[in-house]
């Protein structure tokens, strides 16, 4: 046989070899004994199809006459095009691609001559390209190169990228230019899109979640709001001095700022500072909408997360549970901090076997492994096979008085008598911590003997008061800390618990207008006497209801339930647990109008703390313990929290 003809029939064999590994690696799993457990890099990255289209959202928010259109930018594989091979889709719909960037080294999106984008920020499309999926980035509605208007997680937010996720299912239109009338259809996707982000960007799969739209298969929400009220406000007490207005002109193109007064005008009025509920928070509440949600949920955040406290978790977890929601956690150590900056080899593999589960249908048992992962002590993390555990019961702690004033005791009996305490703005958590075991005038600290066990909390608390004020305005603050030593990641800190390096580690492909290497990051930690457990906080004028305050009758009694954030800690033996009252928590809730002095009836005040063992863990926990002497100088946790307004960001 001639050389060249041998080599002819051997390329052929060999393209049909590949093709027949590309189909073992790529096809959905079947039940027969071969099905692929793992996507591989089988595809090329720097030749796959690079490509924008404009969606139709159906809104003109912008009041241009014509309907918005939202900018999408897809990478795809080539060769599975050419097969005629459809693929499942990865989507990030992000605020930030242009004018704020992602991720820890803060990426925007580059484009090329012909409007292509040329690097995708983060490692979503090197990495899972090649492994068979498209990788879609969508421009929020008035941002980067879309159309339409911001309005901060309401009906324009949502209905952008939802269009994206019809669109890819073939129920929505999309045009190869912004204004042009040239139809684009994705015949090359099977329509099952996953999508994912941190912060706003998580916010938005949430959100897109819980409208039920079909073909959405999963989302991945990274430190991302369940509901934006309780992003400005907790039962009343504004968390910030600003409203959604400034969130919308930070993000805004200079197209939408000048098109989009009546939208920033309209998140003035439907937001005012009063901290009452309005059909603004309404239409961006989707804890209401937890019912319709059929994509499955893996949930990340940061149980020292100061930006999107972690009460966004816990009212979302517990509304997924109630409606029977597949889902999967991990609960971190850190402020606002992506896992890819904290767990990044485990992370990319977990994620890589839960896209691969949800997307490609692959059996590789990430469905039947446990529920939870909890960073437990900086790079140790545990697992809970459900979350909360089994066995986890709401348990009733009481405060009591004790030998002086404002330091008091915590346990299972009922106390009396009063405690009083005054508003001081310039205190917050830290200073109240430091000072658990004196008397100080700005806060009632309630404290367990040390524990002769260990004790776990996991999931929400609350915390019920009855205070009477001097004046007409009052804001509570709760807080449960534990006490004792303990080295932590130090989330008060700039990288929120996080070092970055200048070494880098590659996840993917690199082409060269977008690397897949990133800066490592590691652990920063500090050695503390106390950590901050949960906290919550309250206007005492919305005693009567979450949604709206009243002016207080000074001198009369008001009860009140604070809702606390959901957490995971374990409370070690040898430490204390205390309850602390207070009134601003500085830096983290705005002060009322006035400075009151609130006095606690301490007989019908209590915590409700959700233990693993439930009381009679508690009561064991406390059995034999005897009192400690009060600490000789006061006790150091991590800085105050930062000054600096905080935006529900991409970057760290």
């Amino acid at each position: 046989m001639p050389k060249r003809m041998r080599f002819t029939i051997w390329r052929q064999l060999a393209a049909v070899a590949a093709a027949a590994l590309l189909a073992t690696f790529l096809a959905p799993a079947t039940a027969h004994a071969a099905a692929p457990r793992e996507s591989r890099p089988v595809y090329s990255y720097e030749n796959a199809i690079r490509e924008a289209v404009w969606v139709d959202t159906g809104l003109d928010l912008d009041r241009d006459g014509r309907k918005d259109r939202v900018a999408v930018d897809v990478v795809r594989p080539r060769e599975a095009a050419a097969q005629g091979r459809k693929v499942p889709v990865i989507m990030d719909a992000s605020p930030y691609y242009s004018c704020c960037g992602r991720g820890n080294e803060s990426q925007k999106k580059t484009y090329d001559a012909s409007g292509d984008v040329v690097q995708m920020p983060l490692f979503y499309d090197n990495y899972f390209v090649p492994r068979g999926y498209a990788f879609v980035g969508v421009d929020l509605a008035g941002t980067n190169r879309s159309d339409g208007c911001v309005d901060v997680g309401g009906r324009s937010d949502i209905l952008s990228a939802k269009a994206v996720v019809d669109w890819l299912n073939g129920r929505a239109k999309a045009y190869t230019t912004r204004t042009g009338s040239t139809k684009a259809t994705a015949t090359w996707t099977n329509g099952r899109t996953g999508m994912i982000g941190k912060s706003w960007d998580g916010t938005i799969a949430n959100g897109v979640a819980a409208t039920g739209v079909e073909g959405l298969k999963t989302i991945v929400p990274i430190s991302a709001i369940s509901s934006w009220y309780d992003y400005y406000f907790q039962q009343g007490a504004p968390l910030y001095d600003s409203g959604p207005d400034a969130l919308s002109d930070y993000v805004d193109s200079p197209d939408a700022r000048a098109r989009c007064g009546a939208v920033q005008q309209m998140l003035v009025d439907g937001a005012p500072r009063t901290g009452d509920w309005t059909p603004l928070w309404t239409e961006r509440d989707y804890v209401k909408d937890a019912r319709k949600v059929r994509a499955s949920v893996f949930l990340i955040h940061g149980m020292q997360d100061l930006n999107v406290r972690m009460k966004h978790v816990g009212q979302w977890w517990d509304a997924l549970a109630k409606n029977g929601v597949e889902r999967k956690i991990w609960l971190s150590q850190t402020g606002h901090v992506d896992p890819f900056d904290f767990r990044r080899a485990e992370w990319v593999e977990t994620l890589h076997r839960w896209f691969d589960h949800e997307l490609l249908g692959y059996d590789n048992g990430v469905d039947r492994e446990p529920m939870a992962d909890i960073e437990r002590h900086p790079d140790q993390w545990v697992t809970s096979k459900v979350w909360p555990p089994r066995g986890t019961d709401t348990t009733t702690l009481r405060p009591a008085g004790g030998a002086q004033p404002g330091v008091g005791t915590l346990g299972l009996r009922k106390g009396k008598g009063t405690e009083t305490f005054t508003d001081d703005p310039q205190h917050g958590e830290t200073d109240w911590a430091a000072h658990i075991d004196r008397p100080t005038p700005d806060k009632a600290g309630f404290v367990t003997k040390p524990l002769t066990r260990d004790l776990r909390l996991s999931g929400s608390s609350e915390v019920t008061v009855t205070a009477t004020p001097t004046t007409s305005t009052a804001h509570l603050s709760a807080v449960l800390v534990d006490l004792g030593p303990d080295t932590i990641r130090d989330y008060a800190a700039s990288g929120e618990g996080i070092a970055t390096l200048t070494e880098r580690t590659c996840w993917g492909v690199s082409t060269t207008g977008d690397s897949a290497c990133f800066k490592q990051t590691k652990a920063k930690t500090a050695d503390v006497d106390y950590t901050v457990v949960s906290r919550g906080w309250a206007d005492l004028g919305n005693h009567a209801s979450d949604r709206e305050g009243l002016p207080l009758t000074p001198g009369k009694a008001y009860t009140i339930t604070l809702d606390l954030a959901a957490t995971d800690h374990v409370v070690p033996a040898g430490h204390r647990l205390a309850l602390i009252v207070a009134g601003t928590d500085k830096d983290l809730i705005d002060p009322p109008s006035t400075k009151p002095t609130l006095t606690l009836d301490l007989s019908r005040t209590k915590a409700l703390v959700p233990l693993v063992g439930g009381a009679p863990a508690f009561a064991r926990a406390t059995a034999g313990s005897v009192a400690v002497a009060p600490a000789a100088t006061p006790l150091d946790g991590v800085s105050p929290p930062r000054t600096t307004h905080r935006i529900p960001e991409g970057g760290q």
